[in-house]
Formats: structure tokens, sequence, C-alpha cells
């Protein structure tokens, strides 16, 4: 009986080792669980300083490497949540700039679709949301920060992306030619002539209008098109050759 009485006052609370450690220990023991790889083990550390040590350098530094360790560890959403946080939370800090840039970094590397794995994809072949939302990340941090160490990475970036949105809606604008759907076609590469001018990708998408408008029976508009294609691509190969619909990998036509 004494033994039972005993047993039924037996404590179940879990053993938690950071027990009793400092801030400084939490923070040392989840930045080298980040540099080893150890992502779930350093998202839990970090968590558990931000609660039990809520001001000071220390939680504000653990914010910053929690949405890094997000990002390493393939959680997107996550890592953009924490920048955000952090951003809102602390505006001047002297290092937002990076939360900026790690959001870029985070859209600019969201290749974890299944087309991209499979169908080696280059980024204008990619849902462009994505690159939308890099470069406004990308566009803000050079904005606001013009000096910061990261804007000349941001700006080669954002010339990338420029290029993929431009190949995205020539994609788009080439599914729209295949499908018979013209003007359509027209408009979207209407759009890249006016919106991508410094990309490699408005001499086609004046050679498709010249054709989509050409269908339609706009020989005014497919006139024009032409001019403009002849008057800016003096040497295209477009001129001689009209531009036609051709058969494209499943990857291309599946929007």
């Amino acid at each position: 009986m004494l033994v039972m009485g005993l047993a039924g006052c037996a404590t179940t609370e879990t053993y938690d080792e950071t027990r009793g450690w400092t801030v400084e220990k939490l923070y040392s023991e989840a930045r080298d669980e980040l540099n080893s790889g150890n992502y779930t083990r350093a998202v839990k550390l970090y968590e558990t300083l931000e609660a039990r040590y809520p001001y000071g350098r220390y939680a504000q530094q653990a914010e910053m490497d929690l949405a890094y360790t997000h990002y390493k560890d393939n959680e997107p959403e996550l890592a953009i949540a924490a920048a955000d946080r952090f951003i809102k939370l602390h505006p001047a800090h002297p290092n937002v700039d990076y939360m900026y840039y790690l959001k870029g970094l985070v859209y600019y590397n969201d290749d974890q679709g299944m087309l991209s794995k499979w169908a080696g994809q280059d980024m204008s072949e990619r849902d462009p949301k994505a690159a939308r939302e890099s470069f406004l990340a990308f566009r803000e941090l050079t904005t606001r920060f013009p000096s910061s160490k990261y804007s000349a990475d941001a700006l080669a970036k954002m010339d990338r992306l420029v290029d993929a949105l431009g190949g995205s809606e020539m994609h788009v604008a080439r599914y729209y030619m295949k499908r018979g759907a013209y003007l359509a076609a027209a408009n979207r590469a209407q759009g890249v002539v006016k919106e991508y001018s410094n990309t490699k990708y408005p001499e086609e998408a004046l050679a498709l209008m010249v054709t989509a408008y050409d269908k339609l029976g706009l020989t005014q508009l497919s006139g024009d098109a032409k001019r403009v294609l002849a008057l800016n691509y003096p040497n295209s190969k477009y001129l001689a050759t009209p531009w036609v619909v051709e058969e494209m990998p499943w990857w291309k036509v599946w929007k």
C-alpha cells in the first residue's frame, strides 16, 4: 500500500535539458545546431530562447536566425513569415536589410515544384508569382538600402528575374497561339514589348504579333507590328520567315 501511494505521487513532468541555461548558452547551442544542419533542433532552441528571453540583442538575433533556419530547412512560408515579423517589429534594426534580402532569396530559390524537378525548367518556365515576389523584395532592399552589402547581388538577381518574367509572358503567348487564341496571344506579346523591352524577348513578341494579327484579319495592325520589328531588328530572321507555331514540350504548354 505504501509503494502504491508513492507511485501515485510521482511526477510526469518532461525532462528539459535547457532548464537553467543562460541566454548566451541557448544562443550558442542553437547556432551550433544551425551550422551543423540540425535545423529542427535549431528551431526549437531559437524558439525557446525567444520565449524565455524575449528582449535584448540575443532575442533579435534569434529572430533573424530563425528566418534563415527555416529557409535552409526548405520551409519557405515559415521563412517569409519570420522575416516579415522581424521587419514589422524592428524596422530600424541595423540588419533589417538582410531580412529583405532573405525574403528575396526565399522566393528566388523557390523551385521545389514538380515541373522544375522533372522538366529541368529555366526560371521563365516556372510560375511567375515567386519571381514577382522576389523582385519586389529585392527592389525594396535596393531602394531603401542602396548602400547595403546585399544590394549588388540583389540588383544582379533582379536583372535575371526581369528576363524570367518576360520569358514567362512569352511562354503564355506561345501557348495561346498554339490554341488558336490569337487576340489573347497578341495582347500578351504586346505586354512583353512594353514591359520587358530590355530582355531578349521583344523581337519574337513582335513577330508573334505580326502572325496573330494576320490570323485575325487585322492587316493594318499586322503591318504596324512588322514595321516596328523591321525598325528595331533590321536583321531579324522573322522578316524573312514569319513566326509560326512550333510543337512545344508538354511542360511549356501545361499552363
